[in-house]
């Protein structure tokens, strides 16, 4: 990470606020707040846990006798960026009656990396008004949920000379904002990115939850980690999640204690002893398990050691696989993943050794976009046109194809249908300004869901993560498009609530097609800013950079299709033909592409 100068520009004869003492060259992204907006974090491919980023502390300084309005401003700003201390110097710029308090888990305003500059708007021989202007990126609640905002802001400051040559500030900002006025640089400097864990209603599999937490000890950020565990999902997921723990069940003593063989102690309060022990062990390991430090650990409740049913006391860090949001996926079940595609005669086909494999039988209508239910009992696609969603009973040997849904509404198109663990099939009929969510239910006709977030939006693409909670879509906003999150949520009667998306990543300008690599990456197709082609790119969807996959590739990519632990294929149209591709190093995200089979449309059996 680049830091930007923390001294004030000599040219205003502002004093030198911060010293930044780094302890270490931080040279990876940190917490790394997106300027496209960020919803929840997760797995990022291909690099260490995101908690072992080093970390810069900033010593900030105290107020000096003589300082301007401005000067203190300025300081004030520079020292509530500072967690070392607990804004211990950053309240001694505020007089005694404003009640600023930070918590542990603070709210905060993220501004755009450009340290706005303060001007005084007005003052006199004891008062005065500070004016600040930037561009806002967007809000961490309290929560530690990242919400994107951006928007230009203006914010005012009230200072007090308490005694000659003495400024204090007396009333902070009240327009709108709350919390710590942090930069973007700050946010990546002093917050991690890192996941809680809970379950899917039905306790089946884990869900990631990705929350900012500030780091000022990495002593203190397992007790972090587990305290924000212990106070639930942030309200994004919140609805579409449940939590092992009982209500008001605290982290006793000091804190999650790691001795030297590198074990940690959860000691939890009496509340607890009304929870399930495997899964409120499921979700502190998986949680805890981002801490490289941590190798093994112990659930004490109250005091007394607690060994779930079939498990010693002291248990891996990486335990309860069978919970994981990606499904019980040994490396032998990822690697037999094969992919289907439609072959080179129209065919549903499957991919094994390199030769094509032909499913179906001769259809009555064609069939693109395919995508096979969990259980294998059906398989779903479009029409060419994108006018029809289709369905063949069964999939090896079959002949019929039904026609599940037609389109609603002149112009309007369906997206690649897209299969939930569940059974469930989901597709977003589109047009120009608007879509609509449709979901079927074995053996039952499409319904449309009310409660649709994006419905007032262009919507190119829409997959569900293999938890069944999450869903990641690609959405038009103001001519660009935009890689966005949702969750998925039932009421008591069943009924679907689809209705907050958040943005991941702006970095593509024209992504065109995505699927989720693992619970934490999306696989995505499009295009830089800076580049003429669309290309396959990996896209952490905790907001983290963007990174190309692969190299060399030939022809114009259309589609593309990942699974846990397995390759990534495309389907491209080189010249006259539509031919398959995939990494020649699977296992090497820069490897070339090479192209050998001819057919479109890859998908993965989920």
């Amino acid at each position: 990470m680049t830091m930007p100068s923390r001294r004030p520009s000599r040219r205003r004869s502002r004093p030198a606020v911060m010293t930044a003492a780094m302890l270490m060259a931080c040279v990876s992204a940190c917490a790394t707040v997106p300027s496209g907006g960020r919803v929840v974090s997760g797995k990022t491919a291909d690099r260490a846990e995101q908690a072992d980023d080093p970390y810069v502390r900033l010593i900030p300084v105290r107020p000096r006798t003589g300082w301007s309005p401005t000067q203190i401003v300025s300081g004030f700003l520079y020292a509530s960026a500072s967690f070392d201390d607990g804004q211990k110097v950053a309240r001694e710029y505020l007089a005694g009656n404003t009640g600023w308090k930070v918590g542990t888990r603070p709210a905060v305003t993220v501004f755009g990396d450009a340290r706005f500059e303060p001007r005084i708007e007005k003052m006199n021989d004891t008062q005065a008004t500070v004016k600040l202007a930037g561009k806002q990126l967007g809000a961490i609640n309290t929560d530690g949920q990242y919400t994107a905002d951006p928007r230009d802001v203006v914010v005012s400051f009230q200072l007090t000379r308490t005694q000659p040559g003495t400024w204090r500030i007396t009333g902070l900002p009240t327009e709108g904002q709350v919390g710590l006025l942090l930069t973007k640089a700050d946010v990546d400097r002093a917050f991690r990115s890192m996941n809680l864990y809970f379950f899917t209603p039905d306790q089946r599999r884990l869900v990631p939850n990705g929350v900012f937490l500030p780091l000022a000890n990495r002593r203190h950020l397992a007790t972090h980690l587990v305290r924000a565990l212990l106070s639930g999902p942030t309200s994004w997921l919140s609805p579409a999640v449940k939590s092992a723990f009982p209500a008001n069940t605290k982290l006793l003593g000091g804190g999650v204690d790691i001795d030297k063989d590198d074990i940690a102690t959860v000691n939890l309060s009496r509340e607890a002893a009304g929870g399930n022990p495997e899964r409120m062990s499921s979700q502190l390991s998986w949680t805890l398990r981002q801490l490289s430090e941590i190798k093994q650990w112990r659930l004490k409740i109250d005091g007394d050691e607690i060994a779930p049913d079939g498990h010693d006391a002291t248990q891996p860090i990486r335990s309860w696989q069978e919970y994981a949001p990606d499904g019980n996926l040994s490396e032998e079940a990822q690697s037999a993943e094969t992919p289907y595609f439609i072959g080179e005669k129209g065919l549903l086909s499957g991919l094994a050794s390199g030769e094509e494999n032909p499913l179906t039988q001769s259809l009555a209508y064609r069939l693109i976009r395919p995508a096979v239910a969990p259980d294998k009992s059906e398989a779903a696609g479009l029409s060419p046109d994108r006018s029809q969603v289709l369905l063949t009973k069964g999939v090896v040997g079959a002949r019929e194809v039904q026609t599940l849904l037609v389109h609603q509404r002149p112009g309007s198109r369906f997206t690649a249908p897209t299969w939930d663990r569940n059974n469930q099939l989901w597709v977003v009929e589109t047009d120009k300004n608007k879509s609509w969510l449709w979901v079927r239910k074995r053996g039952q006709p499409f319904q449309r869901v009310e409660h649709w977030g994006l419905g007032g939006r262009e919507v190119l693409a829409l997959r569900l993560a293999r938890d069944g909670v999450r869903a990641a879509a690609i959405v038009k906003v103001d001519n660009r498009t935009q890689v966005q999150l949702g969750r998925i949520a039932y009421d008591d009667k069943g009924a679907i609530d689809a209705g907050i998306f958040l943005p991941v990543s702006s970095e593509l300008e024209d992504a065109i097609d995505l699927s989720w690599r693992d619970y934490g990456t999306l696989a995505v197709l499009g295009r830089r800013r800076s580049e003429s082609q669309v290309l396959p790119y990996l896209v952490p969807v905790s907001g983290s950079a963007i990174s190309p996959l692969g190299g060399g590739i030939q022809g114009e990519p259309n589609s593309i299709a990942a699974s846990p632990g397995a390759p990534v294929y495309l389907g491209t149209r080189n010249g006259q033909h539509n031919v398959i591709c995939h990494q020649q190093l699977a296992r090497d995200q820069f490897s070339e592409w090479t192209c050998p089979i001819k057919g479109s449309d890859p998908n993965y059996y989920r």
